[in-house]
């Protein structure tokens, strides 16, 4: 009896299955690609064809970030480990917490006091050439990440703004079959490998309680991923506080 591969299956969240993304994969012709190249196909595609943005939660299925046509570190991690699965790629997810001070000038300053100390976190992780390899630098697409590299032209550090990096003017984010990373210097605690997100989120969620998680789904959210439009089409001034998100300076508006 042929054993089933617990890191190429379909899942609930991870639905490659589903026609939507059944037919990406088909009319992208990714199957017929060397491995690296469906990789890279499958990453370059969640990293500038899905914008950064919020979705209404972190555990929301593969399908329903492709419709929403945007995500962020969890939600976009789901999505482009059901692409890999898709076309026989063997992937699993590591889990972490962030400091919450990536998201400033994101998450308005009127509400920033009001975000968790600490976001859940996560990226992906692929067996490539018998060895794993860690996918992170697909959070922030290239039209966005080139606003920030251009706001903060004068520093290499950044942690806010969805970016928690020392090399801002060039960070490992393009595939090249190597880890890339964007958020690395947030992490605060790490959670270990999970084969899939659903196992992953039924250990660990973000805590924001009712009402607090109500603001977000219904309001925060979209105020969040308006100024993130905005930063993207140049329309907004960038907060230097950012540089130094993770001292938490007392007189911050």
């Amino acid at each position: 009896m042929q054993m089933t591969d617990p890191l190429l299956v379909p899942t609930k969240l991870l639905n490659f299955d589903a026609a939507p993304l059944a037919h990406l994969i088909e009319n992208r012709s990714w199957r017929g690609l060397s491995e690296y190249d469906q990789i890279g196909a499958a990453y370059d595609f969640v990293r500038n064809e899905i914008a950064f943005g919020y979705n209404r939660a972190d555990d929301i299925p593969a399908s329903e970030v492709l419709s929403d046509g945007y995500g962020q570190c969890n939600t976009k991690g789901t999505l482009l480990m059901a692409l890999l699965r898709g076309v026989g790629i063997r992937c699993r997810l590591h889990g972490f917490k962030i400091h919450k001070g990536l998201q400033r000038g994101v998450v308005p300053e009127l509400v920033y006091p009001l975000a968790p100390q600490e976001i859940l976190h996560s990226w992906v992780e692929i067996e490539y050439q018998g060895a794993w390899i860690n996918l992170e630098g697909f959070i922030l697409d290239d039209a966005f990440l080139n606003v920030l590299q251009t706001s903060f032209s004068d520093t290499e550090s950044l942690c806010g703004y969805g970016a928690g990096t020392d090399c801002l003017g060039a960070p490992p984010v393009a595939w090249n079959g190597e880890d890339t990373y964007i958020q690395k210097t947030g992490i605060l605690q790490d959670f270990g490998v999970f084969d899939t997100p659903d196992a992953f989120y039924l250990s660990h969620e973000q805590s924001f309680g009712w009402l607090r998680g109500a603001l977000y789904r219904h309001i925060i959210r979209h105020w969040m991923n308006a100024r993130v439009r905005g930063f993207r089409s140049g329309c907004l001034k960038t907060d230097r506080r950012a540089t130094h998100a993770h001292e938490e300076p007392a007189n911050a508006a």
